[in-house]
């Protein structure tokens, strides 16, 4: 039996096939199908059982990181999206926070961005809980009825319902929806309470709005999906990796697509934890370089930093997500020269899959990372195994063009471009490292994606990170990830009171009712028994604090959670804030999270051999390195073997990326088939 993950990015595809019995791997790279994602998706996974000569019926799981949602929100492509609030709130989203990006003079410069909802697609309707859910005045369904008649005939595609104080009480919002399911029939319909029964009624309604937006897309986009697969015979489960890292069912994703806005990232973290500490390294910086952006992400003690929160430009929801920060720098990212400043620029504009950089021949003029790759003779003279040939001409004419404005050679040119994408990349990994209070010295940086491993030991160089670990098929590895990780849910609540004010069995209530929620989920995603782990968490600030900090009292519930919740918001305020000080603990929201253990894929180690990796060794090259041309030595990775060393400059060329080792730096092959590269002064790991 197999396992299948698809990872869609910007410009590729990717398809990777595990045997679960021997955890032996296929991989393959189609070009991305913007238009319609499920024509590649279909496409790939033809192509890589047609290689393997497997059958259709012997997967058993189909594991998929998607960007439907992600672009839906980038492109503001969504579905038109009506809002029924309870009276006095109709501006709610426009209120907002009192938040400006851009530092103290954001104000000046910031152009606000247009609310998810217009004004005229929202209605208010009578009706009203308190703060505790006690029942102020009752609903007007007569009220609700009319509002969902007006939306729909305005032609929403999807209602949201947000009504104050749901959080505490949900009867109204539910009853709603109800009646907006009868006057609407076919309308997907998202509750406040349904999506995040949280406190804070601003980034409740938002979520909310957010998921409806996406809806309608996501939905039709698994559904085509799902119905393209079973007539090519998959009919194995078929699940969607979460922004959090885990696992949820296609049926769960279309009620709750807001949990899939970072959906594609994750997949690459979630493969790094589980083949960073297979590989010696648990604490990890991670660069996912692809075609149209960067990606990354820190990992310590082989787990990713998970928050509470999901940013998709300039939409912040509540969302679970791991803490990647992506900047836009990839392969296709086009280097230009202002007119105004006269200043080389990279990104974030890109070429895309197509036409995508000059050398692919397909029609692209404009001057792109790969481009000065190219130039500087970093690449080989094909990618993915010789299936797509690479222009050199076309690629010195595109950045000569940006040579000619800055009056240097064609070659200065390719190194500037590929030194300022750097820079743009080292601020992202100082953005999860550094400014989190993380030294990076300390992290080893795994490089991965199309056009990781080509940058990887440059920015080692720049951030002081070592080693670089080059994992096998870096550039499937997204897909790797989805088909490695587990299934994840979340069931959470706002329980606003004094810690001193609960006594332990209240508590323990409390979390038992939200395991109970995570085992009806895992029951609906077919989870046994025994692979159940579940956690609970609180958000704890001080009694009149302004925000909260998340502790986790880890899966026991033994009657001694407040002195964990306590204690564990002390340790937190401490290290995040420098004090600690006596005042009285007060919960804000507390949540269970459900995992069902990363599947244990059995690592498959390569043959070993000795230091000399001669026999890999298919050409030479000249690549321009320090301001002048020197030989490199270009290796066939599949060739390499265990043991194996490569001092830099030094090329190695795979079907799905290509890995570039610089001089003063020497890589050795673990017994995994990693590439673990060090400076040649400190030697390679034993």
């Amino acid at each position: 039996m197999y396992r299948l993950g698809v990872d869609v990015g910007g410009t590729f595809t990717d398809v990777l096939l595990i045997e679960d019995a021997t955890g032996k791997t296929r991989r393959t790279k189609v070009p991305s199908t913007p238009q319609d994602q499920s024509v590649g998706v279909i496409e790939g996974v033809t192509r890589i059982l047609a290689d393997a000569a497997a059958r259709a019926a012997d997967v058993s799981q189909f594991l998929h990181g998607t960007t439907v949602a992600t672009n839906a929100v980038l492109e503001r492509r969504g579905a038109r999206v009506g809002l029924v609030v309870t009276v006095g709130y109709r501006q709610v989203l426009h209120i907002a926070r009192s938040f400006v990006p851009g530092g103290l003079g954001g104000w000046i410069v910031w152009d606000r961005p247009a609310e998810l909802v217009a004004l005229d697609d929202v209605r208010e309707v009578p009706g009203r809980m308190d703060f505790q859910g006690n029942q102020i005045e009752p609903l007007d369904e007569s009220a609700v009825r009319a509002a969902v008649r007006q939306l729909v005939d305005r032609g929403v595609d999807a209602l949201a319902i947000g009504f104050v104080n749901s959080y505490a009480n949900p009867a109204h919002e539910l009853r709603a929806a109800e009646i907006a399911a009868q006057e609407a029939p076919g309308v997907p319909v998202s509750t406040s309470a349904g999506v995040l029964p949280e406190l804070g009624e601003y980034e409740r309604t938002l979520t909310t709005v957010a998921n409806a937006y996406v809806r309608p897309g996501v939905g039709a986009y698994l559904r085509n999906l799902s119905a393209k697969l079973v007539a090519e015979g998959l009919v194995s489960e078929r699940r969607v990796l979460r922004s959090d890292g885990g696992l949820m069912t296609f049926e769960r994703a279309e009620d709750i697509p807001v949990s899939l806005l970072m959906s594609g990232p994750a997949g690459g973290v979630a493969a790094a934890v589980a083949l960073g500490p297979a590989a010696g390294f648990r604490d990890l910086l991670t660069l996912d370089m692809g075609g149209t952006s960067t990606d990354v992400a820190l990992i310590e003690n082989g787990t990713p930093v998970i928050r509470r929160e999901t940013t998709v430009a300039d939409l912040a929801v509540r969302a679970p997500s791991i803490d990647v920060q992506t900047v836009g720098a990839g392969g296709g990212s086009i280097a230009h020269v202002p007119e105004l400043t006269g200043a080389l620029r990279v990104g974030p504009a890109s070429a895309g899959a197509l036409p995508g950089p000059a050398t692919y021949g397909r029609g692209g003029v404009l001057p792109t990372v790969t481009d000065a790759n190219v130039v500087l003779g970093y690449l080989p003279q094909a990618l993915l195994g010789g299936a797509m040939p690479l222009d050199v001409e076309k690629a010195r004419t595109a950045v000569g063009t940006v040579a000619t404005k800055l009056g240097i050679s064609v070659e200065a040119a390719a190194a500037a471009i590929i030194d300022i994408v750097n820079e743009n990349m080292l601020g992202a990994l100082r953005l999860v490292s550094v400014q989190r209070g993380y030294d990076p010295r300390r992290f080893a940086l795994f490089g991965f994606g199309g056009a990781g491993p080509l940058h990887a030991n440059a920015l080692a160089k720049l951030l002081g990170s070592w080693p670089v670990v080059i994992p096998q098929s870096p550039g499937v590895l997204c897909a790797y990830g989805d088909a490695s990780t587990g299934v994840r849910a979340e069931a959470n609540r706002s329980i606003v009171r004094r810690l001193d004010e609960f006594d332990e069995q209240q508590l323990q209530a409390e979390f038992a009712d939200l395991a109970g929620q995570i085992e009806t989920e895992f029951d609906r995603a077919g989870v046994p028994a025994d692979a159940r782990i579940v956690r609970f968490e609180a958000d704890v600030r001080y009694h009149g604090q302004g925000f909260e900090v998340p502790v986790d009292v880890g899966t026991a519930r033994d009657g001694a959670l407040i002195p964990k919740l306590r204690s564990g918001f002390d340790e937190a305020h401490e290290r995040l804030f420098g004090f600690a000080i006596d005042e009285p603990h007060e919960i804000v929201n507390i949540r269970a999270v459900g995992t069902s253990g990363d599947v244990k894929i059995k690592p498959v180690e390569i043959e070993h051999g000795g230091p000399d990796a001669q026999r890999a060794v298919m050409g030479r090259q000249q690549v321009y390195v320090n301001g002048a041309w020197q030989e490199a030595l270009l290796y066939d990775r599949t060739a390499l073997r265990a043991g194996n060393e490569l001092p830099g400059p030094a090329i190695v060329v795979e079907m799905d990326s290509t890995s570039l080792i610089l001089p003063g730096c020497v890589a050795r092959v673990d017994k995994l088939g990693n590439l673990v590269i060090l400076p040649a002064e400190n030697g390679v790991l034993s």
